[in-house]
């Protein structure tokens, strides 16, 4: 297992150019969004939402936003990942339904709601500070995904080059409740693979005993 996985990192790389004429699969597609789907969140708050494109059209709309990257048109899926900023606030509702979920007693239910509101306080003061939050947690579904895509072959290029309010006109997102985190195209290299470049080890690990 920790070989496969290690394989999977090894072949993780960020795609430049995608083969256009190959799709990948809704089984395909569908793991690499589970695993997105399972990853882990803060408070279990699961602060994302995945937007998959594979409209032309729309792709091509969003290219030029995005410092007009080759992969966001010739991907197979174009993953559009969302931070959510109304349903965290404890006052939305949302964020009670996801304690809930445990089926705790109802003192223990406000409790957690207390701790949540009091050690979020300052996160939680306007918009701009939860999206800053909640845009950090959708990394860690990112990074499954892209993980995930990696151990059955397939390729993805995170994009942070983008004009965010350009892109979020385009999907007409109402920014009170999703803003744009990142974009992540999904599909095939065309390319071989440039040789991945990391960091020794012990430069980057260390040992406190």
């Amino acid at each position: 297992m920790k070989t496969e996985f290690l394989k999977a990192m090894d072949f993780r790389h960020a795609c430049k150019v995608f083969d256009d004429t190959k799709k990948i699969n809704d089984e395909d597609i569908n793991f690499i969004l589970e695993c997105g789907r399972k990853s882990p969140s803060s408070f279990g708050m699961e602060a994302w939402k995945f937007v998959v494109i594979t409209n032309e059209e729309l792709k091509a709309k969003i290219r030029p936003v995005c410092w007009d990257q080759v992969q966001v048109t010739s991907c197979s899926h174009l993953v559009i990942v969302l931070a959510r900023i109304e349903s965290v606030k404890p006052e939305s509702g949302e964020v009670e339904k996801r304690f809930a979920r445990r089926e705790m007693p109802q003192d223990k239910l406000d409790f957690y709601m207390d701790i949540y509101a009091k050690h979020l306080e300052k996160t939680l003061s306007s918009d701009e500070n939860i999206y800053h939050w909640t845009s950090k947690q959708s990394y860690i579904a990112l990074a499954n995904m892209m993980t995930g895509a990696a151990s059955i072959g397939i390729d993805s290029c995170p994009i942070e080059g983008f004009d965010k309010d350009a892109v979020e006109k385009i999907l007409e997102l109402d920014t009170t409740k999703y803003q744009l985190s990142c974009v992540l195209p999904f599909g095939y290299r065309l390319n071989e693979q440039s040789t991945q470049q990391r960091l020794p080890f012990d430069e980057v690990v260390e040992f406190i005993k």
